[in-house]
């Protein structure tokens, strides 16, 4: 179960910020370089969600019955207060535990008005007697998010059952005492706050105006597409830029089709795709480039530096793909981590799913963990400017994930089969090939652009599914 890697004592904006600098071998300087820039866009985080933490016992001594009169309840409660406290501070939530235990009807009642009235972001719903189930289903029903953790000894199928399908509920009932599923549900907690205030660049057609996605609230703040041809155009190559771009050089396995020149565009496209953002404060960005790359407006499609921007936590996404967006948005913020939009190619013989595109990021593990080693290739299908070639570790578990509409999600989970080279095939830079789980004819995968994720996330993205009102199906 994903449980977010933000350290202790620092921001999630300058966490990011200082973690997409470290790790890549010949490119420390390059990675500090670009993000000057991206740290002047704010990831927006107005505020802390505020999260209530509830505990039920029976009043009195324990006898007989789950977990029985040996546990130590009041241990328990502070222990659990005292690492939800821990948990909060890390991710940025407001914890507010409840002065007292809740008893008896009368308290539960009390409790549900209250929250009904103050709403806030979520709750978590500690049981702790077997005999408080109903309670428990209670309080899950009042229409608030909730964690319900079912610490091992005080549940048994049936009364899980009565709680784990309910919409808005995350169910964890679980033997690990140090509460890496309450830390999970309170990431989902923010997690939805933030994508609630969030604003994405889309540059596409000639509009400007501003929509938000119902159920998400994600802002889309559209813009004309030759803004950024403009900006391009408007921009002076710098030192800083010709430094960069030769640090982006040599920090490469190899060089194959960009000059010189190319990559110095491309290291130029990221900066002004950070002078976009700022001006119009938005945290993400998507673009219809073929357009411009088509009719020639800009030199280097933005492939580097959108892979740069995921590198660095900030949602960059091909196409003006809104679906895309989303998913992008989702995995950033849910699991630290990017995901790949790729074109998806089932191999009718090994019976696989092949996954291909230019822009791939390198920090694929998460922001803190070490990049993978890239190639510098040209955007294929252009034979213009940069992209990273990456070649997946053979092995490695992948999970395929993509919302087809702001209350709908795909998901799927696969592993690394095969890489493939541009040539002798055709397509896009990085080409990876899975062995996936479903559907029995690779033929019938569903989506387009699904993001390929580094790890087993499926029932991560299913419980903030159930949480949130996203239904999810398989691929």
């Amino acid at each position: 179960m994903s449980s977010g890697i933000v350290s202790k004592g620092l921001s999630r904006r300058r966490f990011i910020f200082c973690m997409a600098g470290a790790g890549m071998s010949g490119s420390l300087l390059f990675n500090r370089a670009l993000n000057a820039a991206v740290q002047q866009i704010e990831v927006a985080r107005p505020g802390k969600p505020l999260v209530r933490v509830v505990f039920l016992r029976p009043r009195g001594e324990y006898w007989l019955g789950w977990p029985g009169k040996a546990w130590d309840v009041n241990g328990a409660i502070k222990k659990f207060t005292g690492q939800c406290k821990i948990f909060g501070d890390e991710l940025g939530v407001k914890i507010e535990p409840e002065p007292a235990p809740l008893y008896d009807d009368e308290a539960v009642n009390a409790f549900i008005n209250r929250i009904k009235g103050e709403k806030p972001h979520g709750v978590i719903v500690f049981p702790l007697h077997m005999n408080h189930w109903t309670h428990v289903n209670r309080i899950a029903k009042c229409g608030t998010p909730a964690v319900v953790f079912a610490p091992l000894g005080v549940a048994f199928t049936g009364h899980l059952q009565t709680v784990s399908d309910e919409p808005g509920v995350y169910l964890a009932s679980s033997g690990d005492f140090d509460l890496k599923p309450v830390r999970f549900g309170l990431k989902m907690m923010r997690t939805a706050h933030d994508i609630s205030n969030t604003k994405i660049a889309v540059l596409r057609g000639n509009e400007t105006k501003e929509s938000v996605l119902d159920g998400l609230g994600l802002k889309l703040r559209y813009l004309p597409r030759q803004r950024f041809a403009d900006e391009f155009h408007a921009m002076e190559e710098t030192q800083e830029m010709i430094k960069i771009a030769d640090e982006t050089a040599s920090g490469a396995r190899s060089v194959v089709e960009p000059t010189k020149q190319d990559i110095l565009n491309a290291v130029k496209n990221h900066f002004v795709a950070c002078k976009i953002m700022k001006e119009e404060g938005c945290q993400g960005i998507t673009m219809d480039c073929l357009g411009l790359v088509a009719d020639r407006k800009i030199p280097s499609p933005p492939c580097l530096a959108w892979a740069r921007l995921l590198d660095s936590g900030i949602t960059a996404t091909c196409e003006a793909d809104i679906n895309a967006v989303m998913s992008h948005n989702l995995c950033c913020r849910l699991l630290d981590k990017p995901g790949f939009q790729q074109d998806p190619v089932p191999d009718t013989v090994n019976n696989t799913l092949i996954g291909a595109h230019c822009v791939c990021a390198t920090r694929l593990s998460g922001y803190g963990q070490p990049a993978v080693p890239y190639s510098l290739r040209s955007h294929s299908e252009s034979d213009l400017g940069v992209s990273f070639q990456i070649h997946w570790p053979i092995g490695k578990e992948v999970t395929i994930m993509q919302f087809t509409g702001p209350k709908k999600m795909i998901l799927g989970q696969g592993k690394v089969v095969a890489n493939h080279d541009t040539p002798p095939a055709g397509g896009c830079r990085t080409s990876v090939e899975l062995d996936t789980d479903w559907p029995e004819d690779a033929v019938d995968t569903k989506g387009f652009h699904q993001l390929f994720i580094f790890g087993e996330h499926v029932r991560d993205f299913e419980a903030y599914g159930q949480v949130y009102g996203i239904e999810t199906e398989h691929i």
